[in-house]
């Protein structure tokens, strides 16, 4: 954002995660695009020791007492690095978030606080082989034994599953409940039963441990229950904020990055004696970029002081959703834009925007498709429009022939 937008004490934040990005190497990015390296382990404890992780939680537990306003402000910074990185620096964020809010004073102490510090990682497991979309649809159960829940079901597409020290896992408690009614979050440490059984090769976004994880009657304790027992319903969709949110962030990064490249191309590379940024074809790109994640940032921005002001709980679901569903197409169309301004040589490995490509296509699917977004959008809108609003003017009677109500005909 503008910097006449921004707190001192926010630019003074920006500038410290700038500081903490430029000092990533080089040669993890690379590596990890390579799959060379299986989770950037050593980076997120980097981040931990300069006190980056999990910005909002409380200091008691090693975070910073910020708001969602602050947050975003370093995710875009971390962004800048590629879909993977910023997972991996967002990951305590989004996993903190279920204990933060909803674990016990116990909980937090024993996996909070080491997820901020950057000792362990954790990882969401969300998504299941028959359900992407349909989160209430999982087949993965626990059931009760004494004092321990038997685990068993599998989970896919996990990011961090290859390293993660710990899961957080929705599981079935209850068959016989409808469906949003009968699911219980966990906390899952990597043990026996707990087993990943593959690595998938994605098209972007490597290096970040993505795989499936298998639960064989895997021994759950009762105290690692994460709220009340089939109350995981509350949780996922307190959890769908920072999820997307982190999302909108990143994408916004990724999208400048790919700008920024194509900016400085343009103003080098030379065309029938011009610079290419002098052609209008070439120059109304960039300033459709500039105009998109402007756009986009002023959205996330929204959606992030409503969240910190507490505003209807509807309405900033409303802006959560857009702000994904915006900034992530935002970010695609620009690194399109990107490439198309380098050229030829922006579709080689010559320049990152090929790679920013491949992990911008995975944002725009995670944490909810975007049509998941439309509809989320669409519901919410017409919740508040079909409210009645005695506050706002009736437009509809602004209208010559307003009162002939006969001409309004409906069936």
């Amino acid at each position: 954002m503008q910097d006449a937008m921004l707190t001192p004490q926010q630019r003074a934040l920006r500038d410290e995660v700038r500081e903490f990005v430029r000092s990533v190497p080089k040669q993890l990015i690379l590596d990890m695009d390579a799959d060379r390296v299986r989770y950037p382990r050593e980076f997120v404890r980097e981040a931990g020791r300069r006190g980056l992780l999990g910005l909002r939680f409380p200091p008691e537990y090693g975070g910073r007492g910020l708001g969602w306003e602050d947050e975003i402000i370093a995710i875009e910074e971390v962004g800048v690095l590629g879909t993977a990185l910023a997972c991996a620096y967002v990951m305590p964020s989004i996993v903190g978030e279920a204990l933060n809010v909803f674990g016990t004073p116990e909980q937090k102490e024993r996996w909070l606080r080491p997820l901020i510090s950057g000792e362990k990682i954790a990882a969401e497991a969300l998504t299941e082989p028959r359900g992407g979309s349909d989160f209430f649809g999982t087949t993965t159960e626990a059931r009760r034994e004494g004092d321990c829940y038997i685990l068993r079901g599998q989970k896919r597409f996990i990011v961090g599953a290859a390293e993660a020290d710990f899961f957080l896992v929705y599981a079935r408690t209850d068959p016989t409940a409808p469906p949003h009614q009968g699911i219980s979050a966990f906390i899952v440490e990597r043990g026996p039963g707990v087993d990943v059984a593959y690595l998938y090769g994605l098209l972007g976004t490597r290096g970040g441990g993505t795989g499936r994880v298998v639960f064989r009657d895997a021994r759950v304790p009762v105290e690692n229950l994460v709220g009340p027992e089939n109350g995981a319903a509350e949780i996922f969709y307190r959890m769908m904020i920072p999820e997307r949110m982190t999302s909108a962030a990143g994408a916004i990064g990724m999208g400048r990055a790919a700008l920024e490249v194509a900016a400085r191309y343009s103003d080098r590379r030379k065309a029938f004696g011009e610079k290419i940024r002098r052609f209008q074809a070439v120059s109304f790109k960039i300033a459709d970029s500039i105009t998109l994640l402007d756009a986009a940032r002023g959205l996330v921005y929204s959606a992030a002081r409503c969240i910190d002001a507490g505003d209807d709980p509807n309405r900033t679901r409303r802006l959560v959703s857009e702000a994904k569903k915006f900034a992530t197409e935002a970010a695609w169309q620009v690194i399109n834009h990107a490439m198309q301004v380098v050229g030829g040589i922006g579709y080689t490995s010559v320049y990152p925007i090929e790679r920013l490509l491949r992990d911008a296509r995975l944002i725009m699917i995670w944490t909810g498709t975007n049509e998941i977004m439309d509809l989320i959008i669409q519901h919410e809108y017409y919740r508040e429009v079909l409210a009645p609003r005695p506050d706002v003017r009736d437009v509809e009677a602004d209208a010559p022939e307003a009162e002939q109500t006969e001409e309004k005909v409906y069936e």
